[in-house]
């Protein structure tokens, strides 16, 4: 058996009417969208005191091993890496505000990645999932969004705090601000002429002119992959067991699950891999690779791992199976030896991506139920409050409680899960005792 039909047997290529070729082209196209991970991961996690240059090789060891599983466990074209926004959540909110240590944060991480494992081998997940009203997902979604918006208009020195204000302009003067909003704008011109990789491109293309400016450091292109001793098995388990951080433990792993099962599903309706029910073959497969990846991540020294609806861009040119993932994976360890170049990368190059991402995540706003402000309402608290608080934590807790409140006094409470009062009496009594 030659190594083309070892593959189509494997794979199932020919089953779902797809090549090798297309299969390495989806997965290069899928790298080549999502590549901007590699710089902003690092970016993000060192404000947390994280060695940059460690997390940048968990990020490719952590992506590289999620795509991997993903596709040769699941067979689906779904890519994973350290996702956005937990990220942000970990190393400003987490270790920033909260004041807990990284090694503490990735212990949560870890835990919250169990937790989630233990609910995809027992089967719960898709109760916990159905019981969670639509509005509140697509809150939670938008709500994130808006927290990386605010994060990235910060790094760039586009808005800063004001005492009498909360938060006003920055100095658009400054060099900063000039070439975020110039990365912002190239960076969605590219992506409304469907150029791909067009946030990585955006993202180089800054760096390149700030570094000939003379306002970034180069570091160089190529070199042997940074040491991974700062940050492997770095994670304090006792101290994320602390009863401050069930609350924290808790919102990774709802963020994770409705993250991992939005974009599986999402992803693979547009490709057609969706069964004649509307539901997801080996979806447990999934959920397991899944999960077993934010453990994985959080052991090799990065925030919590998920899949990417990037992957989206490599279904659209033809990746129907796990070899699109694969084909990731090892794209996410070549990239290994690229650390000098994602260390010559500022600040303000990474802003525009997290705002462009942003856009993407608070479009889910659009599709709430506005005549019915049981639902609205709540999903408004939720997204708002994230920015707001500066916290995915409470903007969680706020959607939760105020959906159990308002439907109770409304006379519509069976309308609410068994899973919804759960969560909003944990986050309830959290505001009580712990705040």
């Amino acid at each position: 058996m030659n190594a083309s039909a070892a593959l189509d047997r494997y794979f199932q290529l020919s089953a779902h009417g797809t090549t090798p070729r297309k299969e390495l082209l989806a997965g290069l196209t899928t790298f080549l969208t999502m590549a901007y991970i590699l710089v902003v991961n690092p970016d993000i996690l060192a404000a947390a005191g994280m060695p940059k240059d460690a997390v940048f090789v968990a990020t490719c060891l952590a992506a590289a091993l999620g795509s991997a599983i993903m596709g040769l466990y699941a067979n689906y074209p779904i890519a994973l890496a350290p996702g956005m926004g937990l990220n942000a959540y970990f190393a400003f909110v987490v270790v920033g505000t909260m004041g807990f240590s990284w090694q503490t944060a990735l212990g949560a991480v870890f835990l919250s990645g169990c937790l989630f494992l233990i609910v995809s081998l027992l089967r719960v997940r898709e109760w916990v999932v159905n019981a969670i009203p639509r509005s509140l997902k697509l809150a939670i979604s938008a709500g994130i969004g808006l927290f990386l918006a605010i994060i990235g208009l910060s790094n760039a020195g586009i808005i800063k705090p004001d005492p009498a204000t909360l938060v006003s302009l920055g100095d658009l003067h400054q060099h900063g601000a000039l070439y975020a909003i110039v990365g912002l704008l190239l960076i969605v011109a590219l992506q409304a002429r469907k150029v791909t990789g067009g946030v990585i491109i955006g993202i180089l293309a800054v760096t390149a002119v700030a570094i000939v400016l003379g306002h970034a450091p180069f570091q160089g292109v190529i070199a042997a992959p940074p040491s991974l001793a700062p940050t492997l098995l770095a994670m304090d388990l006792a101290g994320a067991l602390n009863a401050g951080l069930l609350a924290v433990i808790l919102t990774f792993f709802l963020v994770e699950l409705f993250d991992a099962t939005g974009t599986l599903v999402g992803v693979c309706h547009r490709a057609g891999l969706l069964d004649a029910d509307g539901k997801l073959p080996r979806l447990n497969r999934a959920l397991l690779a899944d999960s077993s990846a934010i453990a994985a991540g959080a052991a090799l020294g990065t925030s919590s791992t998920t899949a990417y609806i990037e992957s989206a861009a490599g279904t659209a040119v033809g990746g129907r199976t796990g070899m699109t993932a694969v084909t990731v994976a090892l794209l996410f360890l070549l990239a290994l030896f690229f650390a000098p170049l994602a260390g010559s990368v500022p600040g303000f190059a990474t802003a525009p991506a997290l705002i462009y991402v942003a856009v993407l995540m608070t479009r889910g706003l659009a599709e709430l139920d506005w005549e019915d402000i049981t639902e609205s309402a709540p999903a408004v608290l939720c997204a708002v409050a994230m920015p707001l608080t500066f916290s995915i934590a409470h903007g969680i807790a706020f959607g939760f409680v105020s959906y159990a409140g308002i439907k109770l006094l409304a006379g519509r409470w069976r309308e609410v899960g068994v899973a919804v009062w759960v969560i909003a009496a944990v986050f309830l009594a959290k505001f009580i005792w712990l705040v």
